[in-house]
């Protein structure tokens, strides 16, 4: 959904919030070679939030490695529900706006 047409002349305050509430970001794991798992966020808008400073935040949080790929968080570890509680606590998202997505 494009800001232009969610905002149609609101305050870029409202705006703003309107945009992150209409973000559903979704948590899931990776297993990767030699049994690594990685925690995945995908759906965090790049233009709302720098994920660069996002993801240094959660790593200090979370005392793990990670990076950003492809417009998505990778977080070492299994790390979905202090995730969840960090991004609904520090950053104001919605609780019922973030999923957990199960692999098959």
């Amino acid at each position: 959904m494009k800001l232009d047409n969610l905002c149609a002349g609101l305050p870029p305050e409202l705006c703003s919030q309107l945009e992150m509430e209409s973000q559903v970001i979704k948590i899931k794991l990776e297993h990767r070679k030699l049994g690594k798992i990685v925690t995945v966020i995908e759906g965090i808008d790049d233009k709302t939030f720098d994920l660069k400073k996002l993801a240094s935040y959660l790593k200090t949080k979370l005392a793990a490695g990670g990076t950003i790929k492809n417009g998505r968080i990778e977080i070492q570890g299994d790390h979905r529900s202090k995730i969840k509680k960090l991004l609904i606590e520090e950053f104001g998202f919605k609780p019922e706006n973030i999923v957990f997505i199960e692999e098959a």
